[in-house]
């Protein structure tokens, strides 16, 4: 039986160790799949600017043997394939892998959102999809594999390095008033996804 692990980060670099260390316990890349924010245009025509310094992390890399952008353009593995992507409600994003694949494909027809549909398709939960949703819509990054169910605890291990505790982070947004990811919404702006990284920067997951 194959089941479906999520988790949300709060910063790429955290869900690309995440996506490494799950082709490494054995994942295939075809199980694997991220979705990230991209209001600050962070990955912009094809280029991988994480450190936001202008200069492509790839070159810099090159340079450096396992600097800031190392993995990001490898040969192999899924952050290799990273593309650019626009999902109702999330505005751009930069991903790969199958979830992101089957979000535009049900954009078209999903009631929730393609971002929604898809996570719910896959056997996660909407409560927790919505919340999924709503953390790349305001700056983050989301990781899911499928996964088979004897794996499932050895695996959810390996993703919760760095991961965001989503049932805090959902009462805090409650707290302020939202209720659920809304694909009709506005996505998030760059200083808008700025404020909301420094409010949890602090070690606040």
């Amino acid at each position: 039986m194959t089941v479906t692990i999520s988790r949300l980060y709060d910063s790429y670099a955290d869900a690309q160790r995440a996506v490494t260390r799950l082709e490494s316990a054995g994942v295939p890349h075809s199980d694997i799949s991220i979705v990230a924010n991209n209001s600050d245009n962070w990955f912009e025509g094809g280029k991988k600017d994480r450190d936001r310094d202008g200069v492509d992390d790839r070159a810099e890399s090159a340079g450096k043997g396992a600097g800031i952008g190392a993995g990001l353009g490898g040969a192999a593995g899924l952050l290799a394939g990273l593309g650019l992507l626009a999902i109702p409600g999330l505005g751009p994003v930069v991903a790969a892998g199958w979830l992101a694949s089957t979000a535009v494909g049900a954009a078209a027809g999903a009631a929730t959102g393609g971002i929604v549909g898809a996570l719910t398709e896959a056997g996660v939960s909407e409560e927790d999809a919505h919340v999924y949703a709503e953390g790349v819509r305001r700056g983050g990054t989301l990781v899911s594999a499928r996964v088979g169910d004897a794996d499932r605890t050895r695996l959810e291990a390996v993703l919760n390095e760095s991961a965001v505790n989503v049932r805090d982070r959902s009462a805090a947004w409650q707290k302020a008033g939202w209720k659920r990811f809304d694909p009709a919404s506005t996505p998030y702006g760059a200083d808008e996804v700025r404020r909301e990284r420094q409010l949890y920067s602090s070690g606040i997951r």
